[in-house]
């Protein structure tokens, strides 16, 4: 008879998941502690729902397999090298200074030496799947805390093989186990070198043959093959599955298919990888907690401590801001997945076993359990220890700009525009600028970009613009526009409250990805915000004229009319709906337009009488809004202000003669 008890057991997981996480979100909980929470209530410790644990763990494997995958299609050798400094440095400061600090801690409580260390391991791996995940959903991963967090917790990821090989001889010293070691090192590289060699060579050929055929059946099977495949021939040279999967999403990235393939394995690995997070909770005995309260709360907060100082200390050393420095300590501060792999390992070895094995795995559910909540704080944690570093000038040389070129530390310039972020959008702003003569300076907070561009003679500095002795140093006060073109939201709404504190009158302009922030970037000071959602529509639907041979001037004036009403809509409510009946209608040799009253407008203050405008040009202002509040059919006696909205019916001439009066100074007085 066919047994069905891994689908009944994938019933009970998902089921319980839903309703979970429903729960938790009605309450604007993270999703992730839902799932831990949904495991340790069909675990065996729990309801006991769940009749073969061990099938669960190997299909959780398989989701943290396809998470390390797709991050390593997201990375490329480039970015992996823009990251040596944290690989090469903060990096093994991070789990150096946790190992030592478990170790002390260890040794002051009576563990021997080689139990202590190998509690400092367990302690000092971090959880890749939890961390990315919290990453990804707040839209941080290309934040500058995002870049660092990823690149140590890549780190943690290799330490574990020669974690796994010192077990063993920490149980039981004996002559030649360094060698052995090295020996053991040695072929994991030679064989994953060769896997690695293999597969650069033999994967874009083999893609483009998949391509070719058009079946996306084929094309789906060839990636997880790939991925299953590569991570099992690296896991045979000593490194986990996952990481091999990590090194077959890295193979995969410098092909030109890693976006589709990314598409293609996006939704198997969201679903294991709720699975991933639902083993971990099924792990957990709640009984410990009641049995040793007072242990498990001391460690875990002992834990959360000892790894926020390390992570934070570490990215410090590396001249990381405190800002990015604490954000990055809250999310490595919890203990990792691979230190489950290695703690049965310690338990095949006799250096974790009993009572203290369950401990640990208490300690490491909370501290996961937690890491979301934590890193949801994190923004507000960072902004008040900034804020009590500018008064106590902690950390001076972190957070003021240092220029690579002596000739660049006393700035003469005015009129200019700073630019914040050298990344694209930077990069073709500057170089616009640069072909139309006009003064700039530009911000980042990669050294190796700004030392390389600063070579060539650009006016690129390193400095975090959420320093106001930074953006003096710009001279931001002689400065016309601040361009904030980051993807570091926390960091762009702070340089806009900054930058508005020092300097009234500039004009700031910020990039940002999401509709849902601009209103907030608008109330910290921000004149203009460019959401990335709302210009990729115009761009969609510009570039379906032109297939349809719509003239060039017809969709390029069309474009413009839709940024300009929906950045009045977005920024001041609803706008009247009477502009969109209008141009659906019979008149169609009437148009609506909607104009801004600025503050420097000369129509602000006037009233329509005084504005004369259907005299004078033939259009007429049909509705106003205020406030977001609109009304139609204005009195002659309403008077402008600075920050209304009006509408305008009228031909095209006439509305053109009309906004030429609002704007210019040709409004009478």
């Amino acid at each position: 008879m066919t047994d069905y008890n891994v689908l009944g057991n994938l019933l009970v997981i998902f089921s319980v998941s839903i309703a979970v996480v429903f729960v938790f979100h009605q309450f604007r909980l993270p999703s992730i502690a839902g799932f831990l929470v949904a495991g340790a209530v069909i675990g065996p410790h729990g309801f006991n729902l769940i009749s073969d644990v061990g099938t669960v763990q190997i299909l959780a494997e398989i989701g943290v397999v396809l998470l390390l995958f797709t991050i390593g299609i997201e990375f490329s050798l480039v970015q992996l090298a823009s990251l040596r400094r944290l690989l090469l440095i903060a990096a093994p400061i991070q789990v150096g200074g946790v190992v030592a600090m478990v170790w002390l801690g260890g040794m002051l409580a009576g563990l021997p030496g080689p139990q202590a260390i190998f509690w400092g391991f367990l302690l000092s791996l971090s959880s890749t799947a939890i961390v990315l995940k919290a990453l990804a959903a707040s839209g941080d991963s290309d934040s500058l805390h995002g870049r660092v967090t990823i690149g140590i917790l890549v780190f943690q990821d290799l330490a574990v093989v020669p974690m796994i090989l010192l077990a063993p001889i920490l149980a039981n010293p004996s002559e030649g186990a360094f060698t052995s070691i090295i020996l053991t090192l040695g072929k994991s590289v030679l064989v994953v070198g060769c896997v690695v060699a293999a597969a650069w060579y033999a994967v874009p050929k083999l893609l483009e043959h998949i391509v070719r055929s058009r079946s996306r059946e084929l094309f789906l099977l060839t990636i997880i093959v790939l991925c299953l495949g590569i991570a099992w021939l690296t896991s045979l040279g000593g490194l986990s599955l996952a990481l091999g999967a990590f090194i077959a999403g890295l193979v995969i990235s410098e092909s030109e298919y890693s976006h589709q393939a990314m598409a293609e394995v996006l939704p198997f690995r969201d679903s294991f990888n709720s699975l991933f997070f639902v083993s971990i909770g099924i792990l957990m005995d709640w009984r410990v907690l009641l049995q040793y309260p007072a242990v498990v709360t001391s460690l875990l907060a002992a834990v959360l401590l000892v790894k926020f100082v390390s992570g934070a200390g570490a990215v410090l050393a590396v001249s990381v801001p405190p800002r990015a420095a604490v954000m990055t300590g809250i999310a490595l501060a919890q203990v990792g997945e691979f230190s489950f792999i290695l703690a049965q390992v310690g338990q095949e070895n006799g250096l974790l076993s009993g009572s203290p094995y369950q401990i640990f795995l208490a300690v490491s559910v909370c501290s996961m359990i937690i890491t979301p909540f934590l890193m949801q704080l994190s923004p507000h944690l960072a902004r008040r220890v900034e804020a009590v570093q500018r008064v106590r000038h902690w950390f001076p040389g972190r957070t003021t700009a240092h220029v690579l070129e002596t000739k660049g530390r006393h700035l003469r310039i005015k009129d200019h525009v700073i630019i914040v972020g050298y990344g694209l959008n930077g990069r073709n702003l500057a170089r616009v600028l640069g072909e139309t003569e006009v003064p700039y300076i530009a911000l980042d907070l990669d050294g190796d970009t700004v030392r390389r561009e600063a070579q060539h003679g650009l006016p690129l500095y390193y400095g975090d613009a959420t320093n106001p002795n930074v953006l003096r140093h710009v001279k931001i006060e002689d400065a016309r526009v601040l361009v904030v073109a980051i993807s570091d939201p926390f960091m762009a709404r702070r340089t806009v409250q900054v930058a508005r504190g020092i300097n009234a009158k500039i004009h700031i302009v910020v990039r940002t990805r999401y509709l849902r922030e601009l209103e907030e970037l608008h109330q910290l000071g921000a004149d203009d915000v460019v959401p990335e959602e709302f210009e990729t529509s115009i761009e969609i639907f510009a570039l379906v004229l032109r297939t349809y041979n719509m003239p060039q001037e017809f969709v390029m004036r069309k474009a413009e009319q839709i940024r300009r009403e929906g950045y009045a809509l977005l920024r001041r409510s609803e706008m009247p709906e009477l502009a969109h009946h209008l141009r659906g209608g019979t008149l169609s040799d009437v148009e609506v337009e909607t104009c801004r009253i600025e503050e420097d407008s000369p129509a602000a203050g006037k009233s329509l009488a005084q504005l004369a405008l259907r005299p004078r040009t033939g259009a007429s202002i049909i509705a106003w809004t205020r406030a977001g509040v609109t009304e139609s059919n204005p009195s002659e006696k309403t008077t402008l202000l600075a920050g209304d909205i009006v509408v305008l019916l009228g031909t095209r001439d006439q509305i053109r003669r009309a906004m030429g009066l609002i704007l210019s100074s040709e409004a009478p007085g």
